[in-house]
């Protein structure tokens, strides 16, 4: 008969201290099956707002129906016992016909060894045999929120309500579109190697790190080095020219949670063209000069997070078409993102060290993977 088991996370024991913590699991119930983790990626941008203690959940509650933070209780609290979202596991006892054992699994649960999974409230992803268990961190949540981001550009093409969704595909917002993605990070590269794959004309990324530079350019697409003195939407603004008064980029995605790099983002285009927002504003974005380009050039925003589709396509596309579309991407653009995404793969055990080294800026990396 299956036995309880300890799991060990990797968490924050209060601000500034990445540390370790273990509790004991059950055996999986009726409809539920056990993994042990083989990778687990670390999402820096978001997990080091936690160990900073910048994250808005530990200041504030979060009102999932009214939709806003409120004032109060923070919904979380010191020690977070787990961050991430970014698994691969490989099961090792099922109760449902979902999986088997042996078969690898993307899975979103955080920095645990294993975990016990329902399939009716968890995405499970089963990776295929040819596709390299490492990019597989990708599929359960990193990816799709990459894809939506997308997903957010066709749904300004066809609008709020198209007469067929299902008709509505990923690179309908880019194909044939000179595309400027701001930041060179995970989010940014994949994103940019998203459009490119769909069909973009050109695909841009403007970020100031000559290493993510040189990922992108690695990933096909056209590095743009960002000093911060205007030297992207110059770029746009010259090499992208439509007609008299009608010069920058169609679209652009903003990936780089920073007022100044939003402000890039609309700057960046053409006259009514789309910022499509991925990105986290960790200190808000109090400086944003709203009443310049943006109003001026007739400009739209539009925020693209994980959690919701385009209202008009919530029928047609569900976190496990975004998921699929990630294991397309994969399959044919895998070795690049291989080779020029992952720069660190880390045992578990040293993951508080590496966390920890990364806050303190004593290192850096594009993607870090944790491998048990």
């Amino acid at each position: 008969m299956p036995e309880p088991r300890t799991i060990r996370t990797l968490g924050v024991a209060a601000q500034d201290q990445p540390a370790f913590s273990s509790y004991v699991e059950q055996p999986p119930g009726k409809g539920e099956f056990r993994v042990d983790t083989v990778y687990t990626g670390l999402s820096a941008g978001t997990e080091l707002t936690f160990v900073k203690g910048t994250n808005p959940y530990l200041h504030a509650s979060w009102d999932a129906e009214r939709g806003a933070f409120l004032e109060g209780e923070p919904s979380r609290s010191y020690p977070v016992e787990s961050m991430g979202y970014m698994e691969v596991g490989r099961v090792t006892e099922t109760r449902t016909d979902e999986v088997s054992v042996g078969q690898l699994v993307a899975l979103a649960y955080g920095h645990r060894s294993g975990h016990v999974i329902d399939p009716r409230r968890s995405v499970a992803t089963v990776l295929p045999s040819g596709l390299d268990p490492l990019l597989g961190i990708y599929v359960a949540q990193m990816g799709p929120i990459c894809a939506n981001g997308l997903l957010h550009a066709s749904a300004e093409l066809v609008g709020a309500a198209p007469a067929d969704p299902e008709a509505v595909q990923l690179g309908d917002g880019v194909r044939g579109q000179r595309v400027l993605v701001i930041g060179a990070g995970v989010v940014g590269l994949l994103t940019g190697l998203f459009a490119r794959a769909h069909g973009a004309a050109e695909v841009a990324v403007a970020d100031p790190d000559p290493q993510r530079l040189a990922a992108a350019e690695g990933l096909g697409l056209l590095p743009v080095p960002d000093d911060g003195s205007g030297s992207v939407e110059q770029w746009s603004t010259t090499r992208w020219q439509s007609g008299p008064g009608d010069r920058g980029a169609d679209l652009v995605f903003q990936c780089r949670g920073r007022a100044p790099a939003l402000a890039t983002a609309l700057r960046s285009l053409r006259p009514q063209g789309t910022v499509i927002d991925l990105a986290f504003y960790e200190g808000g974005a109090p400086d944003l000069r709203l009443g310049e380009e943006f109003h001026h050039k007739g400009l739209t925003l539009r925020c693209a997070q994980i959690n919701r589709v385009p209202r008009g396509l919530a029928s047609a596309w569900d976190r496990r078409r975004l998921c699929a579309e990630t294991i397309t991407l994969l399959a044919e653009h895998g070795h690049l993102v291989r080779k020029h995404l992952v720069t660190d793969v880390v045992p578990f055990d040293e993951g508080a060290t590496f966390i920890s080294e990364l806050a303190e800026r004593r290192r850096s990396c594009i993607q870090a993977v944790f491998a048990l």
